[in-house]
């Protein structure tokens, strides 16, 4: 499996619209190990908060994982929108 690098700077900025969803993703607070857990067992049980902060914390994950995929035919826009 590929080894992914998840850094506090998130990527170049290609539009106006990337940089805006880049910068309103950067405002996320991270979760610890501790809350995703807790956060999925409350999902478990029909928590729809629970679910969204869930999503939202992980919102960088997927432009880093979006970023590997780079120029392999689709945009970061598209990949992350894929994600």
């Amino acid at each position: 499996m590929r080894q992914l690098k998840i850094t506090k700077s998130i990527t170049n900025r290609e539009s106006a619209s990337l940089d805006k969803y880049l910068q309103e993703i950067g405002r996320e607070e991270l979760i610890t190990v501790e809350e995703e857990v807790e956060l999925a067992q409350r999902i478990k049980k029909g928590d729809k908060a629970a679910l969204e902060k869930l999503t939202r914390a992980n919102l960088r994950f997927v432009v880093s994982v979006a970023k590997q995929y780079q120029n392999q035919g689709l945009t970061l826009p598209d990949l992350i929108n894929e994600g």
